[in-house]
C-alpha cells in the first residue's frame, strides 16, 4: 500500500514514516522543507513540493499509485497565527484544498488528518472528550477546524473516507536515536528545557505562575511522538470501516504542570535548569488534558510511553546525540 505523507520530513511526520516502513507500507514523503528536514527521511521515496501545486500533487499521486494520504503538512505556531493569520489560512486551508482537489482528480479516497486539541479553544470542562464544543481562539486552531469541516463536506459530496486525529502535546524522540524534535524557532516546552540542561540556552521562561493549579503553572497532557505514530497506523487500517468518519483525541489522560516538567527534566538529566518568570500568554488555558477512551476502545490504541520521565529521557538522548555526538 502506497501512502502519501505530506509534511513527512517534519517532527511527527518523520516518526510516522519510519513506522510505516517498519509496518510494510510504502510511504512517499511530500514536503516543501520550509520547516521539515531532508535528513529526517533517510529511507523511502521523497518528493520536494508544495501543497499549492495541485498539478504536481496529481502527478505524484498517479506516479506512485497512492491509495491513502496522511496529511501532516501545515504551519503550527499559535502566536504567529495571531500575528499573521492570512499566512495560516493560505497555507493550512488553501494548501489542504489543493490536496483534496488533487485526490479527487485521481480518485484517492482515504485521508488521515493531523488535527489538534486547539480546535476546542478554552476548555469548558477540565477533561476534554471529542464531544467538547469546538471553539478555537486563534487562527491556527481555526484553520485546523476548517480543514476538519472540509473533510466532512467532501465525504458527503464525494465519498471521501477520513479520520481526524487531535493531538495534545507531542513530545519525546525516537528511542533508537534516529529522529527527534527540531524546530526553528523552538516553542515546545520540553526541548526548550533540555536546551537549558545542555547549556545551549541560559534559562527557560515560565509563562504565568498564578493559574488555578496546584503550583500555579499550566498543566498539559504530553503524548510521545511514537504513540502518535502508532495511532496513525491503526487509523490507516480502519478507513474503510465504521470506525472512520470521526475524530479521535490523542493524549495519555495525565497532566503535568510546567514546573513538574522542569523538575522531571532536572532529575532525568542530572542538571540544574534555570527559569525566568514571565507574564501569562493570552489564551493559555490552565488545564488541558485529553480523554482518549474513544480511540482506545475503537482502535485498541494503547500509549506505550505514559511516564513523563521516560518521554523526557528519549528527548534528552536525542538532544545529547545531536549536539554533542
Amino acid at each position: 500500500m502506497a501512502v502519501l505523507v505530506t509534511g513527512g520530513a517534519g517532527y511527527i511526520g518523520s516518526h510516522t514514516v519510519k513506522l510505516l516502513l517498519q509496518s510494510g507500507y510504502a510511504p512517499v514523503v511530500y514536503d516543501n522543507l520550509i520547516y521539515g528536514h531532508r535528513e529526517a527521511v533517510p529511507r523511502g521515496d521523497f518528493v520536494q513540493g508544495d501543497l499549492h501545486d495541485t498539478a504536481r500533487l496529481v502527478q505524484v499521486l498517479k506516479q506512485y499509485h497512492i491509495t491513502d494520504v496522511m496529511h501532516f503538512a501545515g504551519f503550527a505556531y499559535v502566536g504567529e497565527s495571531v500575528q499573521d493569520p492570512l499566512k495560516y489560512y493560505a497555507n493550512n486551508l488553501a494548501g489542504t484544498l489543493s490536496l483534496l482537489q488533487a485526490m479527487r482528480a485521481v480518485g484517492v479516497q482515504h485521508v488521515i488528518f493531523s488535527s489538534t486539541c486547539a480546535v476546542y479553544g478554552i476548555p469548558q470542562h477540565p477533561i476534554l472528550t471529542e464531544e467538547h464544543p469546538l471553539c478555537p481562539i486563534n487562527p491556527y486552531g481555526e484553520s485546523k477546524l476548517f480543514v476538519e469541516r472540509m473533510l466532512q463536506a467532501s465525504a458527503t459530496a464525494y465519498g471521501l473516507r477520513w479520520i481526524n486525529l487531535r493531538y495534545f502535546n507531542a513530545a519525546g524522540a525516537d528511542p533508537e536515536g534516529e529522529l527527534g524534535e527540531s524546530h526553528n524557532p523552538e516553542t515546545h516546552l520540553i526541548p526548550l528545557v533540555l536546551s537549558v540542561a545542555s547549556g545551549r540556552r541560559s534559562e527557560v521562561a515560565i509563562f504565568g505562575t498564578d493559574y488555578d493549579t496546584a503550583d500555579g503553572t499550566c498543566i498539559r497532557d504530553y503524548i510521545h511522538v511514537n504513540d502518535l505514530a502508532d495511532a496513525h497506523i491503526l487509523a490507516l487500517q480502519v478507513l474503510d470501516t465504521d470506525k472512520a468518519q470521526t475524530a479521535y483525541n490523542l493524549g495519555t489522560g495525565t497532566g503535568y504542570s510546567v514546573r513538574q516538567v522542569i523538575e522531571t527534566a532536572a532529575h532525568v538529566t542530572g542538571r540544574s535548569i534555570a527559569t525566568q518568570i514571565a507574564p501569562r500568554r493570552p489564551g493559555d488555558p490552565s488545564y488541558l488534558v485529553a480523554v482518549a477512551d474513544k480511540i482506545r476502545s475503537a482502535l485498541s490504541w494503547q500509549p506505550r510511553y505514559t511516564d513523563l520521565s521516560t518521554i523526557i529521557a528519549t528527548a534528552w538522548r536525542w538532544e545529547c546525540q545531536r549536539h554533542f555526538g
